[in-house]
């Protein structure tokens, strides 16, 4: 007969012999101590993570009554901010019931600079001033008035201060820390992405596009608020905005030369218009 071996194939002796050396090798391995482990700083780690263990509580925003007069001027300051100006008027108008009032007398510090900062402060009366450190002495920047905001950064990010305020005059002001408003802003940020992608995902002309693509659009897209009766486009008139229904209902009216308008479509939420304007 014929025997026939795989290319690198070996005979029994040569295993028992391979097998005793292995032997051999493994006894001499277990009795070396293991090679000491180099250590150097330990390095930080944060994250929160979320399970049965450390359940997301739910959040009860604190409600401070304002008069309408102060709650219209607060909504007209913070729509100019870039933190708030995409919420819609229903967060809005909880962010504005979340901030307390703070009164700070002439001379007294609202911040300092370098101070880890939570809070985001509105000016309603005074003038404070600005300062920053330069070149060893504080020096003012600039005088605020009332309508100025800051404090953003540290509220979203706790970033420390990056200038001192005083107040030089008494100073009352609107303030609103992380617990009060983070929580809004970031859930209401969630909700309308998710909102918006669902809406996307409804409009064949972003049939074909992946997810990281549809979240670019959401992030581009901007809310808009009409009044009954209010035209939102006009016949006739060059588009550039493709429009999304996000609440509320609408009526496509079209006129034809000798006849009256006429309703030739409705919208309600989740409908859109307008999408040949991006092409």
């Amino acid at each position: 007969g014929a025997v026939t071996a795989a290319k690198g194939g070996k005979s029994s002796k040569e295993d028992e012999d391979e097998s005793e050396e292995e032997d051999d090798d493994d006894d001499a391995a277990e009795e070396l101590p293991p090679p000491p482990v180099k250590r150097g700083p330990r390095a930080s780690v944060s994250a929160e993570a979320y399970g049965a263990w450390n359940k997301v509580k739910e959040f009860t925003p604190p409600q401070h009554a304002k008069s309408d007069e102060v709650a219209d001027k607060i909504r007209g300051i913070l729509s100019n901010s870039f933190m708030f100006s995409n919420l819609d008027p229903k967060d809005m108008t909880v962010v504005i019931l979340a901030m307390v009032q703070k009164t700070f007398p002439a001379g007294s510090r609202i911040i300092t600079e370098g101070d880890d900062g939570e809070h985001l402060y509105v000016i309603e009366k005074g003038s404070p001033v600005c300062k920053k450190l330069i070149e060893g002495e504080n020096k003012v920047v600039k005088t605020c008035q009332p309508g100025d905001v800051f404090g953003e950064l540290a509220l979203l990010y706790n970033n420390p201060r990056a200038a001192t305020v005083e107040a030089v005059d008494e100073c009352l002001a609107w303030e609103a820390g992380p617990r009060d408003v983070q929580p809004i802003v970031k859930s209401a940020a969630t909700k309308k992405s998710e909102m918006h992608d669902g809406f996307l995902k409804k409009v064949s002309l972003f049939a074909t596009i992946d997810s990281y693509e549809r979240a670019q659009i959401c992030d581009a897209l901007k809310t808009e608020a009409y009044k009954q009766g209010e035209f939102v486009v006009k016949q006739d008139e060059e588009g550039n905005k493709f429009y999304i229904v996000e609440e509320g209902s609408l009526e496509a009216i079209k006129t034809v030369a000798g006849k009256e308008p006429a309703v030739v479509m409705k919208y309600s939420s989740g409908d859109y218009f307008g999408e040949l304007a991006l092409l």
